[in-house]
C-alpha cells in the first residue's frame, strides 16, 4: 500500500472525482489542494508517495509546481494531468520530472493506476 496521495487542482468537483478514483482502487490516506501554496504546504506536512497534479492552477502551473516537489529530499511519483491532451505536455511533463502525463478523460485508465502504484510488471 502507498503511503498518503495528494491530489492538486483548482476545481474542487475534479479533485472529488480524483479522490473517488483513487479510493475505489483502494487508497485511503488521500490529501487535496487547490493551489501550489496548498500542495507545498501539504507535501511539507504530509510527505505524500504520490502527487497528482493539474497543469492549470491559480498561483502557478502543474509544471512549475511539479519542478518545485522534485527538489524535496525524498522521493514522490508526480503525475501531471490536463483536460488539454496536447502531446506536447507528454514531454514537458517529463522535463519537469513527473513520471507521466493523462489527460483527465483517461484519468480511469488502468494505465494511469499502475503508474502510481509502481507496478509497470504488470500486464495491460
Amino acid at each position: 500500500m502507498l503511503g498518503p496521495l495528494l491530489v492538486v487542482d483548482d476545481d474542487a468537483s475534479v479533485r472529488g472525482l480524483v479522490v473517488r478514483i483513487l479510493r475505489s482502487w483502494g487508497h485511503a490516506a488521500i490529501g487535496e489542494a487547490g493551489s501550489v501554496a496548498e500542495a507545498l504546504d501539504y507535501v511539507d506536512t504530509w510527505r505524500p508517495a504520490v502527487v497528482l497534479v493539474d497543469v492549470g492552477l491559480p498561483d502557478g502551473d502543474g509544471f512549475d509546481l511539479t519542478r518545485q516537489l522534485r527538489v524535496k529530499p525524498w522521493a514522490m511519483r508526480i503525475v501531471i494531468f490536463s483536460s488539454d491532451a496536447d502531446p506536447a505536455n507528454n514531454a514537458a511533463a517529463e522535463r519537469a520530472g513527473a513520471i507521466g502525463f493523462f489527460p483527465k478523460d483517461e484519468l480511469l485508465s488502468p494505465a494511469l493506476q499502475r503508474l502510481i502504484e509502481d507496478r509497470t510488471d504488470d500486464e495491460p
